[in-house]
């Protein structure tokens, strides 16, 4: 079976503690003892969710003597945002055209009004 980089960026990404643990490595690199702190878990489930990460490429593992280090890949997410980025322009254009649209409906109400309040 063949997956692509954007199925398992998502797959992963779809996890909460693997969100939390991505989220933490944006602002830079950390053990694998840091990263596990905040969870109540066991040092195994952490290290599950991050070769789940590092499988699909969202991390990079680095290890130091004993301490394992985990950094963010920040390409994998790039391509999730570079992904999101047309749907975003998708849905501006969207809105654009109902800003449009509700303008010309506005502006159509006005005139009504404005012919009836000359009727009177």
């Amino acid at each position: 079976m063949v997956v692509d980089n954007l199925s398992s960026t998502f797959a992963a990404l779809s996890d909460p503690t693997r969100r939390s643990i991505v989220d933490r490595l944006t602002r830079g690199p950390a053990t694998v003892n840091e990263l596990a702190a905040p969870f109540s878990i066991s040092q195994q489930a952490i290290s599950k969710h991050l070769a789940y990460l590092a499988n699909a490429h969202l991390i990079e593992r680095q290890r130091d003597g004993r301490q394992n280090f985990c950094a963010l890949n920040p390409g994998a997410i790039r391509e999730v945002a570079e992904w999101a980025d047309g749907y975003r322009r998708f849905w501006e254009k969207s809105f654009q055209r109902l800003d449009v649209l509700l303008e010309e409906m506005k502006t159509r109400k006005q005139r009504k009004r404005t012919k009836k309040e000359r009727h009177r």
